[in-house]
């Protein structure tokens, strides 16, 4: 609380400042396309492709430094980030993260890889690339 009435304050020193998000866009990253949107407190980036979402962690636009700037700046608003491919979550950044044995062992902490978004989006399109081979040998 500010004793000063006159005096405005930014709460710059206040340990959070929570945000609500709400996004409905496009991300170009290193030319690969990400749909962004967001619940309020949450944000989910979508991938249309696991190769698509390997691509970019794999040009650099993922580190373990930004990993964790990030991580500090989501706390600090109160935030949560999930990467998602074909609806199936496979990471998360930010309040909600929980990094297991598996993030650690990669590197990746403060970030939650989650192993079974990962086999359920690479199920999905293994499905989707039959269903085509399918379509396409009729």
């Amino acid at each position: 609380m500010n004793p000063d009435p006159d005096r405005a304050s930014d709460h710059a020193d206040d340990p959070r400042a929570p945000l609500s998000v709400s996004a409905d866009l496009t991300l170009s990253i290193d030319g690969i396309d990400a749909t962004v949107t967001s619940t309020g407190e949450r944000v989910f980036v979508e991938f249309a492709s696991v190769p698509d979402a390997v691509r970019v962690l794999r040009a650099g636009a993922v580190s373990s430094a930004r990993t964790a700037r990030l991580d500090a700046l989501l706390h600090t608003t109160d935030l949560t980030v999930e990467l998602r491919v074909h609806g199936r979550t496979v990471g998360v950044v930010g309040v909600d993260a929980r990094p297991g044995a598996l993030s650690r062992q990669l590197g990746v902490a403060p970030a939650e890889l989650r192993l079974g978004g990962g086999v359920g989006a690479v199920g999905r399109e293994l499905a989707d690339g039959v269903a085509t081979l399918r379509r396409a040998l009729r």
